[in-house]
């Protein structure tokens, strides 16, 4: 089941605003933070241009959130060395979409922006 209409705006709210603050103004030309919704999940990414060539920009997967309706509860997953995602312990659920946006920003162990 894909996200309500409020949902996608608390989603707009929280999410996007994370990548909106996280990243200032002037630098937006050189780092980038974007969000994108698939069924119950919403994953932050990171683009950057390749130092290779500068007018391509290279994404990477920050963080993703999922919605799991039957426990109405919020996951959140970090990415490994491995590329495979693993939940970011101990803080790993919450009821609240804005305590898990809180756990990505305050990245206490370094697993989300290093």
């Amino acid at each position: 089941m894909t996200f309500s209409e409020n949902e996608l705006k608390r989603i707009e709210h929280e999410v996007g605003g994370l990548c909106k603050r996280r990243v200032p103004a002037h630098l937006q030309d050189k780092i980038q933070l974007r969000y994108a919704v698939t069924n119950q999940d919403v994953l932050i990414r990171e683009l950057r241009p390749d130092w290779h060539d500068p007018s391509e920009w290279i994404e990477s997967d920050i963080a993703k959130l999922r919605y799991v309706r039957a426990a109405d509860e919020w996951r959140l997953y970090w990415k490994r060395a491995s590329g495979k995602w693993w939940l970011y312990e101990p803080h790993s659920t919450s009821k609240t979409l804005s305590s898990m946006v809180n756990e990505i920003d305050i990245d206490s162990d370094g697993c989300f922006f290093g």
